[in-house]
């Protein structure tokens, strides 16, 4: 099966969240079970050179976008058995950020969607299903349906769409939208693209695609709700039939604690205690107390009110009286920033604080807490918990999207479970949870260390989603065979059903001059007496029968 995903990121070119690990790992999986799977996304600048300088420029044309004539050229790469195509174009994408900086947002992925669909006759790839991601790529089923579906090229794709997270929609002015593909006041209705008067780009992948999938179980349920529906529950309760929810998976080798050489210490379930090697290296490197015993909690997440960070504002000097450290990593939002630029002043040697994107201190603070925080409003999937529970680090979380699909909370009674979690969006039944955990820490060493030996073998790679994938993209592809099909036998049966008359009327006509003439009079006579009334009676008996009720009634109208 020929399978084209469409991004704005992936791993290892670009990343500024879970996107991208996504289309990395996924690709690449798929691939190994021996379909012919490929990744176009944008030419960043931030692209490392050492991938820049193995790619091979393919060709190049030119878009239209509105009045716009652009530049599209094709960079391409094989990377690890996938092949990469990079659209380049250096108005749109040679910029010091990836997201949200210039104001023109609409207008880069217009281009990248318009791209996207113009560029599959250049390189020699038409594939059998179309999986386009999140709002960046949303376009590009609307413009299937809507310019190219009609075209020998395009009439078979399919397309799956992927939300990765509902709440970035990629909403923008409906004349700047239509200004870039023109598609007409249809497209603007409340059933296709328009949004509360704008154009929403997650919208239009949500309408035209012939499947939808979300990253998690939970997740698909949730979204049909108001509270995480983000004003588009209805809509998605419309499509309830073709929408799904797969889990995602990790990278089960770049997240392997027992090769990975960002540690300190390697370290498996066989050699577990020799993960504390690696909690004591974190702790001098960021300026905390050296101690072994003391529970170590760490964050790595982007720094935003979606996060649950709020809820460890409102209990942030209860959580330090547990005599937990603590350990955050991330960018993000001022607010969160200041917070913990404040705490770490305060909570000096209990709490560390480091403001940036950095992959291989990521690492180490999965392999060297004991316990990783994540108390999300609302979470799509979530990697970080199974990169901790893959490194037996035991994940405090809410039970909402995705993590509720992958921790199960311990049961003191029956020893179930693989961490720790609360339901309630609150900050007090997450510093409940927090104090469970850090007694547990303290009285039962040896549960913990059970926990997190059971947590390292589970399964959190791609096999079992990948195949559901695959039997998506199956299904899909099927039912457009059979639509095809069906299609086919229809116009078949038309033509076999209206072509006898033809054919009969021909024969009589050259072959059956007697039965013609048999037939005729009566056609004929009906004809006639229609046009010339007048020599109707010359007939004889017919048309007298027929007048003489009227001659009759006009003698009795006479007599009275």
């Amino acid at each position: 099966m020929k399978i084209l995903f469409a991004a704005s990121e992936c791993v290892p070119f670009v990343k500024t969240g879970g996107l991208a690990d996504v289309v990395g790992a996924l690709s690449k999986e798929l691939v190994r079970r021996g379909e012919d799977v490929r990744v176009i996304l944008p030419l960043y600048r931030e692209i490392p050179e050492k991938y820049r300088e193995k790619m091979e420029h393919s060709l190049y044309f030119y878009i239209n976008l509105g009045w716009r004539r652009q530049y599209v050229g094709i960079e391409k790469l094989v990377h690890e058995g996938v092949t990469f195509y990079f659209v380049d174009n250096m108005q749109y994408f040679d910029r010091g950020y990836i997201y949200g900086a210039g104001g023109d947002e609409g207008e880069r992925f217009s281009y990248f969607c318009r791209a996207v669909l113009e560029a599959l006759p250049y390189i020699d790839f038409v594939p059998d299903v179309l999986h386009c991601h999140d709002w960046q790529t949303g376009m590009i089923p609307a413009l299937l349906e809507a310019q190219y579906r009609e075209k020998d090229l395009y009439k078979n794709i399919r397309t799956v769409y992927t939300i990765h997270n509902l709440k970035y929609q990629g909403v923008f002015p409906i004349s700047e939208i239509e200004g870039y593909f023109a598609l007409g006041d249809w497209a603007y209705d409340r059933d296709h693209l328009e949004f509360y008067g704008a154009c929403s780009f997650m919208k239009g992948g949500i309408v035209f695609a012939d499947k939808v999938t979300t990253v998690s179980p939970t997740y698909a349920q949730e979204i049909q709700t108001a509270y995480y529906g983000e004003q588009l529950d209805g809509l998605l309760r419309s499509r309830i039939d073709d929408l799904s929810g797969v889990l995602n998976g990790i990278d089960m080798e770049e997240y392997d604690p027992a090769t990975d050489k960002a540690l300190v210490k390697n370290y498996s379930v066989d050699t577990f205690a020799d993960k504390i090697e690696n909690k004591l290296a974190l702790q001098r490197m960021l300026g905390l107390e050296e101690n072994a015993s003391r529970p170590l909690i760490g964050m790595v997440t982007r720094l935003s009110g979606q996060k649950g960070l709020d809820l460890v504002e409102r209990v942030l000097d209860e959580i330090m009286k547990t005599g937990a450290q603590l350990v955050i990593l991330g960018k993000g939002e001022d607010r969160y920033v200041d917070l913990f630029g404040w705490a770490q002043w305060k909570y000096a040697g209990q709490l560390a604080a480091r403001i940036e994107m950095n992959h291989v201190l990521a690492h180490q603070i999965y392999a060297a807490c004991d316990f990783f925080l994540m108390p999300s409003m609302f979470e799509p999937c979530g990697l970080s918990q199974m990169i901790a529970l893959r490194y037996g680090t035991l994940p405090i979380t809410r039970e909402t999207g995705g993590l509720r699909d992958t921790v199960l909370s311990y049961n003191e009674y029956t020893g179930a479970g693989n961490g720790f979690t609360f339901l309630n969006y609150n900050a007090h039944d997450m510093l409940y949870v927090i104090e469970r955990a850090m007694n547990l820490y303290a009285e039962e060493r040896e549960t913990i260390e059970m926990l997190a030996k059971r947590a390292m073998q589970g399964e959190y790679g791609w096999n079992k989603s990948a195949q559901a994938y695959l039997d998506l993209y199956s299904s899909i592809e099927n039912k457009a065979k059979k639509k095809s099909k069906s299609a086919v036998k229809k116009a078949a049966d038309d033509e076999t059903a209206e072509a006898p008359k033809k054919r009969t009327t021909r024969k009589k006509a050259e072959a059956a001059p007697a039965d013609a003439a048999a037939e005729t009079p009566k056609k004929r006579t009906t004809r006639k007496k229609a046009e010339t009334p007048a020599e109707a009676p010359a007939e004889g008996e017919v048309a007298p029968k027929k007048r003489a009720p009227r001659k009759k009634k006009t003698e009795t109208e006479a007599a009275e």
